[in-house]
């Protein structure tokens, strides 16, 4: 919140009208300008408890849109977490889980438009939720959840590579569930799951996402 200080000056001037100073009072704190932006929540309700997230209706209207189609579709109903991948940088435990449709063709949609951070304005801080793809426009229902600062997945215009200029697209934040979130993360590993760099990476028993819904709106 921003806050607002006033300097009480004292004035002393020779002439008898401004011999003495006025009096000031402090002026009330300005309000939080913050700007808020439209979000709207949905619940994960998993295996180990229910994870509620806002998605960016706002900031990243495309891919939260793609999003809660996917819920509203019951398309998310009945998929798994099935990956937990480690960091070794940031404050401990740090890293992301993985879940989604694991390219069901049977409950996929075509994939999206990318939204750079650099666009949107997002950040993979802790709790974010981030599109899985193989290249921009290829995401369509799998993604990631933060579980601590992981801003190296944020574009990066000035990469050489072309895959971190686009990074990968923020479209949410867990508002609530980051113990959840950290109990699939600390779910047992099969390490002979997993291809290439994401073997030992696949967890021994996925987490089933029993249902994704929007939150009950309170009247």
């Amino acid at each position: 919140m921003f806050k607002r200080f006033v300097l009480l000056a004292a004035l002393s001037l020779a002439t008898p009208a401004f011999s003495q100073a006025p009096e000031y009072s402090e002026l009330p704190p300005l309000e939080d300008t913050a700007p808020q932006y439209e979000t709207v929540n949905v619940v994960l309700e998993t295996a180990l408890g229910p994870i509620t997230v806002a998605l960016e209706t706002e900031r990243a209207p495309i891919t939260a849109a793609n999003f809660l189609r996917y819920v509203d579709e019951g398309r998310f109903d009945g998929t798994v977490f099935y990956r937990s991948m480690p960091t070794n940088w940031g404050e401990q435990p740090n890293g992301l889980i993985q879940g989604g449709t694991q390219w069901d063709p049977e409950r996929i949609l075509p994939g999206i438009a990318h939204e750079p951070t650099t666009l949107t304005g997002l950040s993979h801080t802790r709790g974010a939720l981030s599109m899985a793809m193989n290249e921009p426009g290829t995401a369509n229902g799998d993604f990631s959840i933060m579980l601590g600062d992981q801003t190296g997945l944020d574009a990066k215009p000035n990469a050489d590579d072309p895959v971190w200029q686009h990074g990968y697209a923020v479209f949410g934040y867990v508002t609530e569930g980051m113990d959840v979130v950290e109990a699939i993360f600390n779910s047992p590993r099969d390490p002979e799951k997993g291809e290439g760099w994401m073997k030992g990476q696949m967890l021994a028993e996925p987490v089933v996402v029993t249902s994704a819904h929007r939150a009950e709106v309170d009247e």
